[in-house]
């Protein structure tokens, strides 16, 4: 595929939540969007904006009232999560999701490693994939790679977040979603595992979606900014203009297109640390 393919596609997307009652909620009107081969696209709205559901959509979790999920052509609106695995590497806001804490380390990227597939541990854990193991963690610089029988659980949340990552990309997805992955981080924290992520993505030129709340965040990373508003896609901007922008100019360009003033206070006073 060339570097600029469309490799995800999103069509006409509408997703309600608790449709017929009085808590009916629109997630997600008519979204579209597409994606292209190594974008790394950091996706930014208040609290209720859609993003979540959109990676939820994406991933199987939420199927669609409405539209069309397509990798690479192929549509896999109605695959059930477990068969949209092998596509998508995730990592969630809570360190805890995504990995066993009763498992060792080199279990839980055995399992990784194997998503998507027919997997037994015995089989999956050997010297051969010991080395894959260790060669994958020295880079995070964190001395992981020493410590491939010890139980994530007694990790600390910085080196939990990192295996999550680890076992997210360890596969080499056709798309990394990340989903506010340092929000529960202190800032120290949150600095090793986006750079981290920045390396991860650099180096296995992954195509990635990233939600954050944190608009000097948006704005630093990615190739690509989309900001979200009440369910649907109001902004995307591209690495050229994305490079011209400051915060202000990207609250100017919510306000103009949302039709009225941001309010979300954990956007507005929030700060890129990293």
């Amino acid at each position: 595929m060339g570097k600029n393919a469309s490799l995800l596609q999103v069509r006409g997307i509408t997703k309600i939540f608790s449709k017929g009652t009085v808590d009916e909620v629109t997630a997600l009107d008519d979204v579209s969007l597409d994606v292209n081969a190594e974008d790394y696209i950091t996706i930014i709205g208040s609290n209720g904006a859609g993003k979540t559901t959109l990676l939820n959509v994406i991933a199987g979790i939420f199927p669609p009232e409405e539209g069309e999920v397509l990798i690479n052509g192929d549509d896999i609106t109605k695959l059930p999560e477990h068969r949209r695995a092998r596509y998508f590497g995730r990592v969630h806001q809570d360190p805890k999701i995504g990995t066993g804490a009763k498992l060792t380390i080199e279990e839980n990227l055995a399992f990784a490693l194997l998503r998507g597939q027919r997997r037994g541990l015995k089989a999956a854990i050997n010297e051969q994939r010991r080395e894959l193991f260790r060669s994958t963690l020295a880079p995070l610089g964190l001395g992981l790679e020493s410590r491939l029988d010890a139980f994530v659980g007694t990790l600390s949340s910085g080196q939990r977040q990192s295996i999550a990552l680890t076992m997210a990309t360890i596969s080499n997805p056709t798309l990394l979603l990340l989903d506010e992955h340092v929000a529960n981080l202190d800032p120290r924290t949150a600095q090793i595992v986006f750079d981290l992520t920045e390396m991860i993505v650099q180096r296995e030129k992954l195509t990635t979606m990233m939600i954050t709340h944190n608009m000097e965040c948006a704005l630093k990373y990615g190739n690509r900014l989309i900001m979200m508003h009440r369910g649907k896609i109001i902004v995307d901007i591209g690495q050229e203009d994305k490079q011209k922008l400051a915060i202000n100019d990207l609250i100017n360009a919510f306000e103009q297109a949302a039709g009225e003033k941001l309010v979300d206070e954990a956007i507005l006073l929030s700060r890129c640390e990293l």
